[in-house]
């Protein structure tokens, strides 16, 4: 069994499926994807999200605005994190972050925004979905201010070992996507390859990074399966045994959701 630690299932591309997303979750499961984590990116989708999660027992989701949201405005932001992380759906607060690649100009802004995410993580005691890019120091220095156990996830990650091991070390999981299987990124093999196999996660980040052999197409949670195959081998690891820590991982990370499991199965 594998779980899709983090995929955008309100975006994907369901042309294969008959615009159903059940069908696509369901074939995702006859590939061994069995459980989803839906993110949210800004208040606008937050609805959709849940209603997705609310409708599939195989779907959580989070809440939170990312850091390329067109909408960074922290107005009243902390009680709304706290508002709808109470839905039994929700397990997590984020997609939250900094992203300097694509919006160096906006960082104070993330930043502000980051820190609302964090205080309100810390209030519900959930895990925080973290986006990181070229901005290893500010994500660094505020994630390291008040480690906590089971803190959260730096997702799709692709930074080096050194920052992995100071994020694992505060209490985070890392997380790693279809990248680490494209033909350039041997940093990302490198970092992957170290990181203790008890702090893994796995995902798509689809409809995005499509993993070798279906690089430039859509992405869909089916295609968890590929990446766990490639970092197993990569790892010199038994499939199965990825698989089935990976997804041991997801539950102790998102304890919220193991909960909410067992409340779904004695309904």
């Amino acid at each position: 069994m594998l779980i899709d630690s983090h995929c955008h299932l309100d975006r994907v591309d369901l042309s294969d499926f008959n615009g159903n997303l059940e069908n696509a979750l369901n074939y995702a499961e006859q590939c061994g994807v069995k459980g989803f984590l839906c993110i949210a990116t800004d208040r606008d989708n937050v609805a959709a999200v849940r209603k997705i999660a609310q409708q599939d027992a195989r779907v959580h989701c989070s809440v939170g605005l990312h850091p390329l949201s067109k909408e960074l405005d922290t107005t009243d932001l902390f009680n709304y994190l706290l508002t709808q992380s109470n839905a039994d759906e929700v397990v997590a607060i984020g997609e939250t972050g900094l992203d300097g690649f694509y919006a160096k100009e906006t960082i104070p802004a993330q930043l502000e925004s980051f820190l609302v995410h964090f205080e309100a993580a810390k209030q519900q005691q959930l895990p925080l979905v973290i986006h990181t890019r070229e901005a290893r120091q500010q994500t660094l220095d505020l994630i390291l201010s008040d480690p906590r156990e089971n803190a959260g996830v730096l997702h799709c990650f692709t930074e080096d070992w050194e920052m992995a091991k100071l994020a694992i070390d505060a209490g985070y999981f890392v997380s790693i996507s279809g990248i680490v299987t494209f033909k350039q990124a041997e940093n990302v093999r490198e970092m992957a390859r170290k990181i203790p196999l008890d702090r893994l996660l796995v995902e798509t980040d689809s409809p995005y990074l499509s993993p070798v052999p279906y690089r430039g197409k859509p992405c869909q949670p089916a295609y968890t399966r590929n990446t766990a195959e490639f970092l197993a081998e990569l790892r010199g690891e038994s499939f199965e045994l990825l698989a089935e820590q990976t997804t041991k991982n997801y539950f102790q990370l998102f304890a919220k959701a193991k909960r909410h499991e067992a409340t779904r199965t004695a309904m």
